[in-house]
């Protein structure tokens, strides 16, 4: 193993200037996930399920977006250095109802989805405290989640695959239920109220996720530097208060030639075709 190295100017002929104490996140465990999520009840709002309880009505998946993430880390005490990571994530689902006159009509609503993974976090016995202020915080400190890894959640939006309206009485098995609505989630329905009782008829569907679950702690790691970042590019304006010329700014832009002329779509013979459904 070679001599360990200290922070300071590093007397060698490689390129390197010094080396330097980094305080960052190293990711100790990680998994990846890709689920169909079957029979996903969708709480809709009141509107909308008066609109499904008074009218017979088919209905055709349109889009699913992912809304809020509630991630909770928890120390699994027969397996040390191991936690649990439980996280809901709450999706906006939209719908496109059919009845047999009239137009087709948007129906939206929530749906939430729970998923629990075990990764290794280590175990660390000093206590973390930092000067960092937070607005309209609290001025006290947490002890009992001084030391714990950071769960960090990464997905792409759902693709919702299937959508059906069923009868009161179908009980899907699942553990979606939900008894109470965040307010951020709440919020991003324009303010209308989302029906959570199990009367009437009910919407369910099934979403395809990609996921991606790390645990991570902070770590000061010793790294080579080349030489400081110091910006290049000039952005100052002169001395009268003008900055560039707005005509010389626009000179330097490429003429669109998409914009005119839509690039052919390229072919390959194994591409399978991605048919996802948008929202008007």
């Amino acid at each position: 193993m070679s001599e360990r190295m200290s922070p300071g100017p590093v007397n060698s002929n490689n390129c390197f200037r010094e080396a330097v104490c980094v305080h960052t996140n190293k990711v100790y465990d990680s998994c990846k996930s890709k689920e169909c999520v079957r029979d996903l009840r969708v709480y809709l709002t009141t509107e909308s399920q008066a609109f499904i309880n008074n009218n017979c009505v088919t209905v055709k998946p349109r889009c699913a977006e992912l809304l809020y993430a509630n991630i909770d880390v928890e120390k699994i005490q027969y397996n040390k250095g191991f936690y649990s990571v439980d996280v809901r994530f709450f999706y906006r689902i939209t719908v496109e109802a059919s009845t047999a006159v009239g137009c087709p009509r948007l129906l939206s609503g929530l749906a939430v989805y729970d998923k629990r993974a075990v990764l290794f976090g280590s175990d660390g016995g000093a206590r973390i405290f930092s000067s960092r202020y937070c607005q309209n915080g609290a001025d006290f400190q947490y002890l009992q989640s001084a030391n714990k890894p950071i769960a960090v959640v990464e997905t792409v939006e759902p693709v919702i695959l299937e959508a059906k309206i069923v009868e009161p009485s179908y009980c899907c098995g699942c553990c979606c239920d939900v008894n109470t609505v965040p307010n951020c989630v709440g919020q991003c329905f324009g303010g209308e109220d989302i029906a959570l009782d199990n009367d009437g008829n009910k919407l369910y569907v099934t979403l395809g996720q990609f996921s991606i679950m790390r645990l991570e702690r902070d770590i000061q790691l010793l790294m080579p530097a080349y030489d400081i970042c110091m910006p290049e590019r000039d952005c100052s304006c002169s001395d009268d208060g003008s900055c560039d010329d707005p005509c010389e700014i626009f000179e330097r832009f490429e003429f669109p030639v998409d914009a005119f002329f839509p690039p052919r779509k390229e072919t390959h013979t194994n591409d399978s075709c991605d048919c996802r459904n948008k929202c008007r």
